[in-house]
């Protein structure tokens, strides 16, 4: 434990907090960043803001986020083998059981919902293993990010020697009594790296918060529409000779005969000195189609998912539901978006279990159900391999070598054994003798 991991067991979070910073033997620490005294917010916006404004409240939102999670949750764990820097096969030993059941009536799949769910919504998700035997999820508005630095303390984890010194954690928000662990207690999910801070992840929603908004104006606005009875906004003038009280009492008949939708399109009787003008567009001229469909698309940008795959307007349109298209849609969904995640997840994991020697924390996509189409392409390129393999060892490459070069696609490591043909023999030696002729006899 080094002097930065020491001193973090032991100072005042609380009385810390009031400050922003603190200072424990001559050195000064901070909380999760410091964009002004010193202190790093876990997000750029309040966390449950993002719950219920963007995730409960705007369908495009939910519905991406959604289709991330259940393929995301579809995979498992395995250890990798590391040979000479190069992947190996995959394999399973009994630590992995801590992932498979890591709390009571849990599983993998729900283990990583709550790593994408809190990684959307907040940008990191935090899981520990304080309690032996399982794990826990940590709110991450509940969590903060501790850093520290000996040689330049007040530039904290800015600083040339800045470093992680651990985590806080305080169940609803009591700074009073928080609980500290260090970073090998905790698994810091952080797919998306904020670009002013060292060790805080960004959520994809926080450079497309003015669409959510946008988006979810103009829900209310068509809500709104269908509310009014379905029909566009209009201007009623009198005649300058109605007094106040008659307006009054016409504009109170008017709304209770024709404003809701139980009042829609009904034939609308106006009295003399009365005028009606069309003042707003329906529906059709709108073309809330387009004017949301654009935004959605820009949602499934940021969040890494085309929109034929989650489903948008704009996905379901033209060539891109045809075979090709949504294939390369579905295969730009898996290796640009699904595999980093994965990679990412299986890396934060590593921290909370025993790894072997040799080998990695991977995950493993065997069984993901939506990459049954990769499995098919990918047992073709196995086939070609397998040709490859058959056809230089034919013509005299030595079996090692020959496995070494496709795999890392490089024929300069092929190695030749010096013979050739199908039998492998040296040049010149198994010729058969030919077989003496019979003499006659004189």
């Amino acid at each position: 434990m080094n002097l930065l991991q020491r001193a973090f067991r032991r100072f005042d979070l609380a009385s810390a907090l009031d400050d922003a910073s603190w200072s424990v033997n001559g050195n000064t620490y901070f909380g999760m960043g410091r964009p002004a005294g010193g202190e790093e917010r876990s997000s750029a916006w309040d966390f449950e803001a993002a719950v219920r404004f963007a995730y409960k409240r705007n369908g495009p939102v939910f519905a991406l986020m959604l289709v991330r999670q259940l393929v995301f949750s579809e995979a498992r764990f395995q250890f990798r083998q590391i040979r000479n820097g190069r992947p190996g096969e995959l394999f399973g030993t009994p630590a992995l059981s801590l992932l498979e059941t890591p709390w009571a009536g849990g599983t993998t799949g729900k283990l990583l919902s709550r790593f994408i769910q809190d990684g959307d919504l907040n940008g990191n998700g935090f899981i520990t293993n304080y309690n032996p035997g399982r794990l826990k999820r940590m709110r991450p508005d509940w969590t903060i990010i501790v850093t520290g630095s000996e040689e330049e303390p007040s530039l904290s984890g800015d600083a040339i020697d800045g470093d992680l010194v651990g985590y806080a954690y305080a169940p609803q928000g009591n700074w009073d009594d928080p609980v500290f662990l260090l970073p090998e207690q905790v698994a810091h999910f952080a797919p998306i790296p904020d670009p002013e801070y060292h060790f805080r992840g960004m959520s994809w929603l926080t450079p497309v918060v003015r669409d959510i908004t946008a988006d979810s104006a103009a829900t209310s606005h068509k809500l709104k529409f269908f509310e009014n009875g379905a029909m566009p906004q209009i201007i009623v003038s009198y005649d300058k000779e109605i007094g106040p009280d008659k307006f009054a009492k016409f504009k109170a008949a008017m709304e209770a005969a024709h404003v809701g939708l139980d009042n829609a399109y009904r034939t609308l009787y106006l009295g003399g000195g009365a005028d009606v003008t069309i003042a707003g567009k329906d529906l059709h001229q709108l073309d809330f189609k387009v004017t949301q469909g654009a935004g959605e698309s820009r949602l499934a940008a940021a969040a890494g998912v085309p929109p034929a795959i989650v489903g948008f307007s704009e996905g379901l349109a033209g060539s891109s539901l045809n075979a090709g298209n949504y294939t390369a849609a579905r295969r730009r969904f898996a290796d640009a978006t699904m595999r980093p995640l994965w990679r990412e997840a299986a890396g934060a994991l590593s921290t909370l279990i025993d790894v072997p020697a040799g080998a990695e924390l991977w995950y493993d996509e065997r069984d993901v159900a939506f990459l049954r189409e990769d499995s098919k392409d990918a047992a073709e390129i196995q086939g070609v391999k397998s040709r490859t393999i058959r056809q230089l060892m034919d013509a005299g490459f030595e079996p090692k070598s020959v496995i070494a070069a496709v795999e890392a696609d490089d024929f300069a490591l092929l190695r030749h054994t010096g013979l050739y043909s199908v039998q492998l023999q040296k040049p010149g030696s198994g010729q058969p003798t030919p077989a003496a002729q019979p003499t006659e006899e004189a």
